[in-house]
Order: structure tokens, then C-alpha cells, then sequence
């Protein structure tokens, strides 16, 4: 009787799967399937970042857009708070950028439900739910602003620490690193969560990537990274023959943006508008704002003689690290650039400028969480 074959798995192919909570558009999602990562679930309320992410990712993870019988999405969750605990597929990692709110009974020491109320609740509701059923999430990475730390005197931190640590028993690691040192020309900090279930990944400590160098590698010492990869404003810029008119902004809003920064500056306020020409290293912080003035990112045409500019809409989801091709690239050598390489999918806008910059700006710079995706998959799961 001839000896069966026995085919060995292709570490190399095998992938972890992740859910995608407060998703947007998908910035995890872009950035976790890069590195072999399969999108079992995901949640978003936002109907035109939901048209966004199906738009983009339909092809990438059909299964994750499977509808039942009365034509309803079996995955592709709307309202996180109608979430069916046994109804969310098993998952490796827990991914999402959740949103910050006030936490009225921080402190009061009840486990979980002190969260209660606000969205970090249903994460945590999630993978309580996991670990009763004996499915415990191997990791859970999260992203949330920098002042969070801060929230209420640090005690919403020591709330979400508590039920993370204490309640659900993972290791913690928390960290703000900022996307200039990834490759995008933004001065964009955020606060990252890498938590994990030490029954499950063998690893005493995580260490986080603080940046980029020249070829790519992660950079772990804060001393080196002046040697992370130059970026510029100009990196991300379409072709000035390609920039609708609409984009300058009018002599009445440019008048308007002078007079308040000098209103600010008399008052000692550090606020008003930010002009960028493109030879600056990174801009500033691209917000969900930025569709009404764009006063925090104004490109300077003044060797035209022209009012500065608002960033286009693809310039906008560049600088948040998407590839998108838009009407090409002002400069020929940054269509080459790491986010515009092959192994990211191309991000299409199918929205109205207004709905493309909030989206934008409430999305995560990409190349960050493809960076700190990679050395979870390392340093975490041992896949190579």
C-alpha cells in the first residue's frame, strides 16, 4: 500500500486572522493584511467611510462582506453596540482606533463595566467574551491621541490599564510614536497599545519601533533617529497642472486666517493657520477638520503670486501614508516611495472631498501600523 504524501505547511503563507473594530476606512486593515494578516470582522457606524472600506476591500477579503439571506452583512458590522458577542468569528489579534471619551465612573474599581458607556467598553465586552469561551485574542492593538494619557489627571489611562492588566490579564505596552519618523511628512504622535496573552506568545517585553531608516528597517533606539528616512511636503504633492483652481483658497479666507492668527498671537495663543512650502520636512497634523478651512495645512504659492492652497484630497490620504495615484506625483522619484509599493493595495476615493478629508483625517498614518504590525508578527506571534 503506497505511504500517503504528507504536505508540510508553508510558514512562509500561513496567516493570523484580526477584526477590525472602528474601522474608517482601513487604515489597520491596509496595513495588517500587508504583512499577512486576514480580516475576519470588522465595525463601522460612518456610512461613507463604510462605502469607502468595501470599496477597497471587497476584492482584497470578499468573505468579510458576506451577506445572509435577508441580505444583511454577516461581518461587516454597522453599530458596535449591536454587536453579537457569539456571532464575531475567533481572531488572533483585535485591532482599533478607538475613540475617546469621558469616562464618568473611572476609578470606581467594578473590573470592565467601568468602562461602561463609552466604546472601550465593547472591546473589552468583546474579548471577555473570547476568553469565557476559551478563544482568548493573542493580542489586542489599539491607537488612541496622545492626550489620552493626560485624560482626566491620567486616570482614564489607569482605568483602561486596569481592565487590560487586572480584568483580562494581559501584558501591556504602551508608547507614542510619531509618523514623521515613518516616511510620511507629518508631525503626527499617537498613543499605541500592544497588549498580549503571555500563555500564548512566549515574549517578556514588546519593543517598539520609533521610526524608519533609509532602507526600511525598524529603528529601536531614540539616539538613532536622526537617521530615520528624509521625507518632505513635496513627496505627497500631485502636479501643479493637475490642481483644480478650487484648491486656492479666496482673498477673503486668506484675509480671514491672517487677521485671527494675529488676534492669537496678541492674546499669547498659539493657534491660526500653518503654510507649508515643500521643501518642509512634514506639516503638521491632518485633522477631521481640514474639509472646512484647511488652515492647519496651506501649501505656499506665493512664487506664483497665488493665495496658498488646501491639499488635495489624494494629498491628504498620502500624507496619511495610502497609496493612492490620483493625477500622479509633482515629483517622479516619490511615486517609489515606501507606501507606494506594490505590497499596498491602491486606495480609491469614492466620496465628496468634504467626506474624503474627514475621512483622512480621522484615519491612522499607515506606514506606523505597518511598521508596528510587523514586529508584532515577530516579536509576538513568531511568524516570519
Amino acid at each position: 500500500m503506497p505511504s500517503k504524501k504528507v504536505v508540510k505547511d508553508d510558514k512562509s503563507k500561513l496567516k493570523f486572522k484580526f477584526i477590525d473594530l472602528f474601522a474608517g476606512i482601513g487604515g489597520f486593515h491596509t496595513a495588517m493584511h500587508s504583512v499577512g494578516g486576514k480580516c475576519v470582522f470588522a465595525s463601522e457606524w460612518d456610512k461613507n467611510a463604510r462605502i469607502t472600506y468595501e470599496e477597497n476591500y471587497k476584492a482584497i477579503e470578499p468573505s468579510l462582506f458576506a451577506k445572509d439571506k435577508e441580505g444583511n452583512y454577516k461581518f461587516f458590522n454597522a453599530d458596535i453596540n449591536d454587536v453579537e458577542l457569539d456571532k464575531v468569528p475567533d481572531f488572533d489579534v483585535l485591532c482599533g482606533g478607538f475613540p475617546c471619551q469621558a469616562f464618568s465612573i473611572a476609578g470606581k474599581r467594578k473590573g470592565f463595566e467601568d468602562t461602561r458607556g463609552t466604546l472601550f467598553f465593547n472591546i473589552a465586552a468583546i474579548v471577555d467574551h473570547k476568553i469565557k469561551i476559551g478563544k482568548k485574542p493573542k493580542v489586542l492593538f489599539l491607537e488612541n491621541v496622545k492626550g489620552l494619557k493626560n485624560h482626566d489627571h491620567g486616570k482614564t489611562l489607569e482605568t483602561l490599564l486596569r481592565v487590560l492588566q487586572e480584568d483580562l490579564k494581559y501584558e501591556v505596552r504602551i508608547k507614542v510614536l510619531n509618523a514623521k519618523y515613518f516616511g510620511v511628512p507629518q508631525n503626527r504622535e499617537r498613543l499605541f497599545f500592544v497588549c498580549w496573552d503571555k500563555e500564548q506568545c512566549s515574549a517578556d517585553d514588546f519593543n517598539f519601533p520609533l521610526g524608519l531608516d533609509k532602507s526600511l528597517k525598524s529603528i529601536f533606539d531614540v539616539k538613532e533617529l536622526d537617521k530615520a528616512v528624509s521625507t518632505k511636503v513635496g513627496d505627497i504633492l500631485e502636479p501643479d497642472d493637475m490642481i483644480p483652481e478650487k484648491m486656492t483658497i479666496s482673498d477673503k479666507l486668506w484675509l480671514g486666517h491672517q487677521l485671527r492668527k494675529e488676534r492669537n498671537r496678541a492674546n499669547g495663543k498659539g493657534f491660526g493657520y500653518s503654510l507649508f512650502k515643500e521643501d518642509a520636512v512634514y506639516c503638521s497634523t491632518i485633522s477631521a477638520r481640514y474639509w472646512k478651512d484647511g488652515s492647519e495645512i496651506l501649501i505656499d504659492q506665493s512664487q506664483k503670486g497665488k493665495n496658498p492652497r488646501k491639499l488635495t484630497p489624494v494629498e491628504a490620504g498620502r500624507l496619511q501614508g495610502y497609496k493612492i495615484v490620483g493625477n500622479g506625483w509633482k515629483y517622479a522619484e516619490a511615486a517609489d516611495n515606501q507606501n507606494n509599493k506594490n505590497k499596498l493595495p491602491t486606495m480609491r476615493i469614492v466620496v465628496s472631498d468634504k467626506e474624503a478629508y474627514h475621512q483622512f483625517g480621522n484615519s491612522v498614518a499607515v506606514p506606523v501600523i505597518r511598521t508596528l504590525a510587523k514586529e508584532i508578527k515577530r516579536q509576538l506571534l513568531k511568524i516570519k
